[in-house]
Parts: structure tokens; sequence; C-alpha cells
């Protein structure tokens, strides 16, 4: 069963401008659902259809395919379903056939995790339906309504009020995932139709992010129960020197802070951190080569290359291109090569490499492409930390 995530996200928000990729805990919010869409085992690819360049952008370097949705699909009033409609032509097309599963997932949703969307999908094809919706159980929510000016109980009879336990339950559809096979939108015009079924999450998961004051709801539920999945890569992912060829570093925001002091007669310095240098000595006792790649022009790149011992391309136009080359020319295996940048200018070498990884205070594109975030911040030891989390071979 080929299963596939498609996440709509257009560019036009009212409540908050630039919703969708608004830094949240660190990533574009955007990219926090295609994170989890890619780390499910039951989807194959992930795909986001937006109108906006930059979504689209920022789509293409958390891992998933943009499909470019046409201005009269992307309005205030144009419903997901026209937009889900217009990208699974586009899947079909790309792949040659439909899927035979998709995954909808909203991006102002982020409090889910890969295991919710696989026990989703999981869900529908065990109970043989055509559309599912995750929700959550409401236990004792007593709500009201107005019929003809009157007051009326409506999950409850009010002056025969019970227990809360011999009240039957209550779903909140919670707008996190939806699974349904193509034909039940092409036949409903839905994403919903056909037999139904239902996943459950943890009602804390149902928060999502419509206005200014969700923000902060949902980062302290992501904060407190999620955050740490992704953000502790350093702690969990299993590095052995034996699996590593070579470790390239920025200059500007890796090995310094990314400030510059400006004398009078303007000569330039920067602020590097001592304990980099054990860091880049612990490496090279593991036998690991290491290069320092830089646009900078600076010569203090040079010499704070030849303090520490270190290979250096300066003044570097194209990252990506130097550093295909370089690997090349030393017979080194991309898939095989750390490189840790700071900046979008740094994206596409980290595309090219295995394990891009990036300091804490990266650029929130660049922490969505990165699968190591170190905690320190650019300047205060990101080499330190890396070396400490290489074992050796």
């Amino acid at each position: 069963m080929k299963t596939v995530a498609i996440i709509p996200a257009r560019g036009g928000s009212k409540g908050i401008p630039g919703k969708n990729i608004m830094d949240f805990c660190g990533r574009p919010l955007l990219s926090w659902s295609i994170v989890q869409a890619r780390e499910a085992l039951s989807v194959e690819r992930v795909y986001v259809s937006s109108d906006d360049r930059e979504i689209l952008e920022v789509a293409r370097s958390s891992g998933a395919e943009p499909i470019v949705r046409p201005e009269a699909l992307a309005s205030d009033t144009a419903s997901s379903e026209s937009a889900l409609d217009h990208a699974l032509e586009v899947v079909a097309s790309r792949e040659g056939s439909a899927p035979d599963i998709v995954v909808f997932l909203q991006a102002t949703s982020p409090l889910r995790e890969p295991e919710d969307i696989d026990g989703a999908v999981r869900e529908l094809t065990a109970a043989e339906a055509d559309s599912l919706f995750s929700m959550a159980v409401l236990d004792d929510f007593c709500l009201w309504t107005r019929k003809g000016g009157e007051l009326q109980g409506l999950s409850y009879d009010p002056l025969n009020r019970g227990r809360r336990q011999d009240r039957p339950p209550l779903y909140l559809e919670n707008g996190s995932i939806y699974v349904f096979r193509p034909r039940t939108l092409s036949v409903y015009g839905n994403r919903l139709g056909g037999r139904l079924a239902m996943f459950e999450m943890p009602f804390w998961k149902s928060c999502e992010i419509d206005k200014p004051e969700d923000v902060d709801i949902c980062r302290y539920y992501f904060e407190k129960h999620l955050l740490s999945r992704w953000r502790t890569d350093p702690e969990h992912l299993d590095l052995s020197a034996s699996q590593i060829s070579l470790l390239v570093y920025d200059f500007d925001g890796v090995m310094t802070d990314n400030r510059v002091l400006v004398l009078q007669d303007g000569t330039e310095g920067v602020r590097a951190n001592r304990a980099d240098g054990l860091g880049v000595s612990r490496l090279r006792g593991l036998g690991l080569p290491q290069l320092i790649l830089s646009t900078e022009t600076n010569p203090v790149v040079r010499a704070r290359a030849a303090k520490l011992g270190l290979e250096v391309i300066d003044s570097c136009r194209d990252k990506r291109q130097a550093l295909a080359d370089y690997c090349r020319e030393k017979g080194y295996d991309p898939a095989r090569v750390v490189f840790v940048g700071n900046d979008v200018n740094d994206l596409e070498a980290m595309r090219l490499v295995g394990l891009p990884a990036a300091p804490a205070d990266a650029h929130p594109e660049v922490l969505a492409a990165a699968r190591l975030v170190t905690r320190c911040r650019g300047g205060d030891g990101v080499i330190k930390e890396l070396s400490e989390r290489i074992r050796p071979a």
C-alpha cells in the first residue's frame, strides 16, 4: 500500500502573518509536520502544497517535495479539499499512479509524533475504512447551545446531570491527522466520507496554532513532551568515527559568534573559543580529517585555521560545488561527511552530505535541515561538543 503525506500550507495568514514558517521551537512551524511525516514508517513520500515561494523553499530544505499551488486554490475561501485534489493530480503525474492512502496533515498542528501517523494509518486499514480523523475524548465537557433564544444542554441533560462516568463519551475531531483513500475525495469531495474510523490522541495534542495566544500553549506542550525527541539528537545519534570520512566547518556563526569587531583602521577581528581547539585536537586523535569552508575573505579565517592546523577553503562563492570538488579530489564519500553550518548559504552544502549539523542558534531553515543540533550556540564551543559526541571506531 503506497502511502503519501500531503501538507497544504498557503502563504496568506491574517491572524499570524507568515504563520506556517514562523519560528517554533527552533524550526519553521511547517518543518515539524514534515519531520514527523518523514519519520513515520508508513509514509513513503511527503509533499507540501503552497502558493508561497518561501514556504516551498522551507518544504524543500526540510525534505518534502514541493507542489506549486495555483493562486485560485490559495484564497481565503478556497477549501483544503481543493488543494488536496490538485496535489493528488500532481502526485499521480510525478509517480505514474495515485497513492493508495493519503495522510493529510495540518502544518498548524505541531503536537503529534510519527507514531501517531503510523497508528492512524494502521487503524484505517484494520477497520477497512475509507477515511479517518484523529480525535481526543472529551471526558467531562458540559456543552450548551442556544435554540430559539433559550439556553439548552447540548452534551448532557443539566436537570439530570448524573455522574461523569455514566455519560456517553464525546469525541473531538482535533484536526491533527486525516487519512483517506483517494477515491473518498473524488466521490464525496471531502476528506471524510464512506466508512469512517477514528484514531485517539491525548487531549493536549489537540492544541493548534490559529491565534497568537495559541503559540504559547503549543510551545509549552511541545517543549514539555516532544522537543527532546528531536533536539537531543546529539544524545541519541550513535556516531562512530568509523562512520565519518571528513568533518567540515563553516567559520562565521560556527567557530565564532557571528559578530565582527571593526577597528578604527578598518581591520576586522572575531571572537573564537579555545574549547574548539581542544575539540579539533580530539577529532584529529580519532584520525578524522577536518576542513574549514568559508565565504569569508578576511585573513582572520586563514590565521585561525593555521593556529588549529586545519586545511581551509575561503573566499568560496559556491560551498556545495567547492565541497563536492574537494570530496571528489580526495576520494571522500559525501554520505560520510559531516558539515556544520549556520545560515542559509550553507543549505546546499548541507544537502550534499550525509550528516548535516548546526549550532543551536542557527537560522530556522538550517535547523530544519540539520540531523544534529548542538546545545552550544555558535562560538560557544560547537566543535568541542561535536567531538564529545563521536566515539572512537
